[in-house]
Order: structure tokens, then C-alpha cells, then sequence
């Protein structure tokens, strides 16, 4: 069988989304270790080198990954924004919807945040233009928290932004960790954790 991509395979629907969904399911079924190029083409049924004409390499899939991972993040954040309006309650919304994330995708957020691609340096322009806004986001909304009273007007923006997603982020991994193993229990600690914060709360 030639490894070259017949005519039907090139034309496989929309390759690139079927090869990043079929990715997906490999990294939440089996983890990262399980993915490979070529077993992903026999997965989606195309030649072992078509995968080659959209990722270059593994790396280049996981961080096409994490970018989508990203761009649902900032649409599950725009979604909830619309349904909360009151001030006082905007940062525990945003606390819960950060840590609500990552319990729905564990092994995706992993790889957003984790040390496969950050550490290990092998992010790209394509991605870094997801990330980077997720957390600019972030700071904008602590600066108008600040401006509205909700938050110490006097602290420094981007450092307690910094302190807020650390702490979403150490919960977020407490509970895919399996350390904290009371889902129910997860309102309770994002409320405690905002009122830390917060100047003013609604009860």
C-alpha cells in the first residue's frame, strides 16, 4: 500500500478537524504517550502521511490541541459572562467556570497548562496567540473589579491576577489530581477562595 494520500483521502471532509478530534479522544481514552501520526491516520482511516500535511509532527498536533482547548475556554468564559451580571458575584462565576473547566477536561487542560508544551518549549505563534489573550482577558477583568470596588484598588493589576489564577489553577489541579475527591465541594472552596479576594461578597 503506497504511503502516499489517494485523491479520496485528501478530500477526507475537513482532514485537519477529524485528525484534532480523533486526537482528542486518543489523549482522554490512553494520554498523551498513546498518540502518534501514523496511528491516528489508521484511526481516521486515511494513508499514514496525510496526517504530515497539516501537523508536521507530534508536537505541532499537541499544540494545535491546546489551542482549541483555549478557544473553547474563552467561549465557555464569554458564555458565562453573559448569564452573570451582578459585580459581586462575576469573580466566584469566573473562579467556578475556571475550575468546572478542568474537571470536564482533565487531560486537555493538562496540556494547556502543563509542562509538555511550556516546559519543554515547543509552542508555536498559533498558539501563543490562544493563550496569551485567555490571561490578558483575565487581568482586564481583575483591573474593572478593581475599578468597581470589588477588588483592593491599590494592588497591583497584573500580580494579583497573577495570585488569582494561581489559585483557581492549584484547586483546578487538587481536583484532577484526585487529591480533593468531593466534587460537591468544589462551590464551597471557589467561594471561600473569592472571598479571600473580594472586598465585598453577596452572601
Amino acid at each position: 500500500m503506497s504511503d502516499s494520500p489517494s485523491k479520496s483521502n485528501y478530500h477526507h471532509g475537513d482532514l485537519r478537524q477529524k485528525l484534532l478530534e480523533a486526537a482528542t479522544e486518543t489523549i482522554k481514552s490512553q494520554g498523551i504517550e498513546a498518540l502518534s501520526l501514523r496511528k491516528l491516520a489508521t484511526e481516521v482511516g486515511v494513508s499514514r502521511m496525510a496526517p504530515y500535511h497539516h501537523f508536521k509532527d507530534k508536537n505541532e498536533l499537541l499544540c494545535a490541541i491546546a489551542e482549541q482547548g483555549f478557544q473553547q475556554r474563552k467561549n465557555t468564559v464569554v458564555d458565562q459572562s453573559q448569564i452573570t451580571n451582578e459585580e459581586d458575584n462575576q469573580l466566584l462565576s469566573y473562579m467556578l467556570n475556571y475550575v468546572r473547566f478542568a474537571q470536564k477536561n482533565p487531560e486537555i487542560y493538562e496540556l494547556m497548562f502543563g509542562r509538555t508544551i511550556w516546559k519543554n518549549q515547543i509552542d508555536n505563534d498559533s498558539l501563543k496567540n490562544a493563550a496569551y489573550p485567555t490571561f490578558q482577558y483575565q487581568l482586564d477583568l481583575t483591573k474593572q473589579w478593581q475599578a468597581n470596588g470589588l477588588l483592593d484598588a491599590n494592588a497591583n493589576s497584573l500580580r494579583l491576577s497573577q495570585v488569582i489564577w494561581g489559585t483557581m489553577h492549584g484547586i483546578a489541579k487538587l481536583l484532577i489530581d484526585g487529591i480533593y475527591t468531593d466534587t460537591s465541594q468544589i462551590e464551597a472552596i471557589c467561594m471561600c477562595a473569592a472571598e479571600q479576594f473580594a472586598i465585598k461578597l453577596e452572601q
